[in-house]
């Protein structure tokens, strides 16, 4: 269905809701799996589950990214890891915090993209590169400063690379998830004052699964949306429609 049997793909932030939902939903559709992420344990759990190869990295690390990278034959890769940082103001920000969201969730998958794709340009095959943004790149969100900043570098990221890395047949897109109410997301937008006011400006009205944000990642990677690259796609209800 979507062309993925037997091809490489390496998701980053597997041991996370979203990125453990993408890793069972390719291997599901027959693609090889690298599962990378902050907890090994989680990793190991989801391998068991799924079969996937555990890879641990760290983002924050060149280094770790290249000496995990190098000589990885890979066909296509989701960038799924990610740090959110802290809730607050411009006025407020710590900029030690902010750094980190920067160097995580935009550095780090742009670090993922460099090494990856160089093995992917070497084994001439194309590929897939799917990069998991934020509703936060698109609008502005009241204390999002450090990861709306890190996502909408994020979407450039994936434009200049899709613009780069097309004369390779390599895609390369970005889905933009709105809010999955994991146990982290839940101390800010389970608050009554924050999430119903958000919902109500939702036209769909409810919060999205890791299911629904893995399902478009798999779409975009496989050979269904062949002719699709630079697209930041939102999966958020309508909210950003609005």
């Amino acid at each position: 269905m979507f062309g993925l049997d037997g091809r490489k793909i390496l998701v980053t932030g597997a041991s996370g809701g979203i990125g453990g939902a993408t890793v069972r939903q390719l291997v599901d559709a027959g693609a090889q799996v690298y599962a990378s992420g902050r907890s090994v344990e989680a990793l190991k759990t989801l391998s068991s589950q799924t079969g996937c190869e555990v890879l641990p990295f760290d983002l924050a690390s060149e280094d770790s990214i290249k000496g995990a990278l190098d000589g990885l034959d890979v066909w296509g890769v989701v960038n799924c890891g990610g740090f959110g940082g802290e809730i607050a103001t411009p006025m407020e920000t710590d900029i030690s915090v902010f750094d980190h969201v920067i160097s995580v969730n935009a550095r780090g998958a742009l670090l993922v993209i460099k090494y990856a794709s160089q093995a992917m340009i070497r084994a001439g095959k194309g590929g897939s590169i799917v990069n998991v943004s934020s509703q936060a790149s698109l609008v502005g969100l009241a204390g999002h400063i450090s990861y709306g900043s890190s996502k909408a570098a994020l979407d450039n990221i994936t434009r200049v690379s899709a613009l780069e890395l097309g004369k390779y047949n390599i895609r390369v897109n970005s889905v933009n998830p709105t809010v999955v109410m994991t146990e982290m997301s839940a101390f800010y937008w389970g608050r009554p004052d924050i999430g119903e006011p958000f919902l109500k400006q939702m036209p769909l009205g409810r919060w999205a699964t890791e299911d629904e944000i893995a399902a478009p990642i798999v779409f975009l990677l496989g050979d269904g949306a062949s002719m699709i690259s630079g697209v930041s796609l939102p999966i958020d209800g309508g909210f950003t429609a609005c």
